[in-house]
């Protein structure tokens, strides 16, 4: 199987991670693993004072802030997986790498928002699901 892992680096994503430590059997080193990092953009006159080469090391940095740690859980596991990450709003980009990439499916960690607190303050699971046309998998 084809799995997109949506992280960002929470604790909601250390819980996601140990329900895929947990359940090896069907998350195991037999699948192929995507790990998905979506990364705020700047501000544009921020972008613009410091320029294109400076904000594409930023946002890398930042990526690799969060998926660094989550591909070596992944390794201690036997688990090699691929890295990427795209800037802008996280919900929309999970939901088109997904598509774009043929997954299977999508694993990520929600909070647990109610449905007022989803109209309130939005929510990046409800986004995914809005979406995606790929299985979503969420771990609370």
């Amino acid at each position: 199987m084809k799995i997109l892992l949506a992280v960002d680096g929470s604790p909601f994503t250390k819980k996601m991670l140990a329900y895929l430590a947990i359940h090896e059997e069907m998350f195991g080193p037999q699948n192929s693993f995507t790990v998905f990092t979506a990364v705020a953009a700047l501000p544009p006159r921020a972008r613009a004072a410091v320029g294109a080469d400076v904000a594409r090391g930023y946002y890398k940095d930042e990526a690799a802030k969060v998926d660094t740690p989550v591909r070596k859980f992944l390794a201690r596991h036997g688990i090699q997986a691929e890295v990427c990450h795209e800037v802008g709003s996280a919900g929309e980009l999970i939901a088109k790498a997904a598509e774009k990439g043929k997954f299977d499916l999508v694993i990520m960690g929600s909070h647990g928002h109610s449905a007022l607190g989803n109209l309130v303050m939005g929510s990046v699971a409800t986004r995914v699901l809005a979406h995606c046309k790929v299985p979503v998998l969420l771990v609370r």
